[in-house]
């Protein structure tokens, strides 16, 4: 076996399909557009497999899923891991150069690692933990299958991963290759699950043509991705996908290129054709927060669209236990129906900062979305406004002048009414100790400033879902 290659035209399914009849135990480590994966396996079978672009993110959303079905994943769970095991945006940056080998990251991976230790800390059984690395494994090479060009590397695995499951690699080529048939079939309307769907008003239009679902979908139509979308509805993404495509076809829906760093992987389809009316009136339409109907919708269009099985245990590979370990071939819980409220409730945020500038901002980006938000730029009077609104979430500076975000956390958190309420610190620094120092005072989660609409959105997303 080569230990290194380059193709003009990559073939990552002759690769692991050549790794699933070998008996070594390697990492195949590949590289196309700034983006890196790490597959593991161990005589022809999947350990692991991983991508550069936002692993937590990847993680954090499958085990939302879980959470569903395994109360003790909650979001503090969540968030304690998070801090725990990601690394730090700065350590975990990779310097690109010509040379592949300096290219290509060699540290394992952190969220297996976790993974490990959800296991460890009994958050989740063998059963759980495997049928959650399934999932993600099968989005890693979903991905990696649509590679055209890069380079590969095979390389030892530094530290003797613990081994939770071992799978079928043919079995999940062979499931990843029929749902990337399915994505290709909506071409080119939807060219990747990172794109952003928004909706938009047309004046003469009746509220009795839009189907149920699509109320609940539009109170989060509002920047997530379709991807991102389908963890907040609980949902199958191509069932979503295909539930929108006959309204993306018609002009009703509008979808928006991914948010970076999504959209630097690799596309559904080889050339994204745009349409061209959408293009044309993009600039003239008025994307909406609310209720929009769309006339003349005919979702019949869809039916041709060939959707899998959306039953979670039906569309898993088999599983096969690794040496001298007893783990059970999973299960996977079935999708609960999704939410039927179609009034979501409106959530009120305080934000706390003592310039002017940054509470505008984060002003702006929340009030777009329908939440209403209140803004203290005194830190040292914040108390009594805060006991006063008692918000469903609260954004803290780290570092103002009078008291710091540090210790009015801490002052918030010793209230009973705050006890639960989520909690983000907002800060200029990137070092660990301040993430550490952030946890011991009851910190729910950690942003960093300069921030994106996108990352401020999810963050909530991550607290208040």
């Amino acid at each position: 076996m080569n230990n290194f290659g380059t193709f003009t035209k990559l073939r990552p399914l002759s690769l692991l399909r050549h790794l699933s009849s070998s008996s070594e135990t390697t990492c195949l480590q590949v590289s196309s557009n700034s983006v890196f994966w790490s597959i593991y396996l161990e005589q022809g079978k999947i350990i692991y497999a991983t991508h550069s672009v936002e692993p937590f993110d990847r993680l954090e959303r499958h085990l939302r899923r879980l959470s569903h079905h395994i109360s003790l994943l909650s979001g503090e769970t969540r968030i304690q891991l998070r801090m725990m095991f990601e690394p730090d945006s700065q350590n975990q940056s990779v310097e690109h150069s010509n040379s592949t080998e300096e290219a290509i990251p060699q540290e394992e991976s952190p969220e297996y690692q976790a993974i490990c230790w959800l296991v460890s800390q009994r958050y989740l059984d063998a059963t759980q933990a495997a049928v959650l690395i399934q999932e993600l494994v099968q989005e890693v090479i979903e991905s990696l299958l649509l590679i055209k060009q890069g380079t590969y590397e095979f390389t030892d695995i530094l530290n003797k991963l613990p081994k939770i499951c071992k799978l079928d690699t043919e079995k999940i080529m062979e499931r990843c290759q029929e749902r990337i048939k399915i994505w290709q079939s909506m071409a080119p309307q939807i060219s990747s699950p990172y794109q952003r769907p928004y909706l938009w008003i047309q004046t003469k239009t009746q509220p009795k043509n839009l189907p149920e679902l699509q109320q609940n979908l539009t109170n989060w139509m509002k920047g997530f991705s379709l991807r991102h979308l389908a963890v907040i509805m609980n949902q199958d993404e191509l069932q979503l996908a295909r539930t929108l495509y006959p309204y993306i076809l018609n002009g009703s829906i509008l979808l928006h290129e991914p948010d970076p760093p999504f959209d630097i992987l690799p596309k559904n389809c080889e050339e994204v054709l745009k349409v061209t009316s959408q293009l044309t009136e993009l600039t003239n339409r008025k994307l909406i927060d609310k209720t929009v109907v769309p006339s003349s919708i005919t979702p019949q269009n869809s039916s041709h669209i060939p959707v899998a099985n959306t039953a979670i245990g039906q569309r898993l590979p088999q599983i096969s236990p690794p040496p001298k370990e007893n783990i059970p071939e999973p299960t996977a819980p079935v999708n609960p129906n999704p939410p039927t409220d179609n009034s979501r409730k409106i959530y009120k945020i305080v934000s706390v900062d003592d310039s002017p500038t940054v509470l505008k901002e984060i002003s702006r980006f929340l009030e777009d979305e329908s939440f209403t938000v209140v803004t203290i730029s005194d830190p040292v009077k914040a108390v009594m406004p805060i006991i006063r609104h008692k918000p469903d979430l609260i954004l803290l500076d780290l570092n103002m002048e009078g008291i710091d975000g540090y210790e009015l956390c801490r002052i918030i958190r010793n209230n009973s009414l705050f006890k639960k309420t989520p909690i983000i610190m907002v800060t200029g620094s990137k070092g660990l100790v301040d993430k550490v120092r952030a946890r011991l005072v009851g910190a729910s989660g950690y942003l960093t400033k300069p921030f994106t609409r996108a990352e401020l959105l999810k963050m909530v997303f991550t607290h208040l879902t």
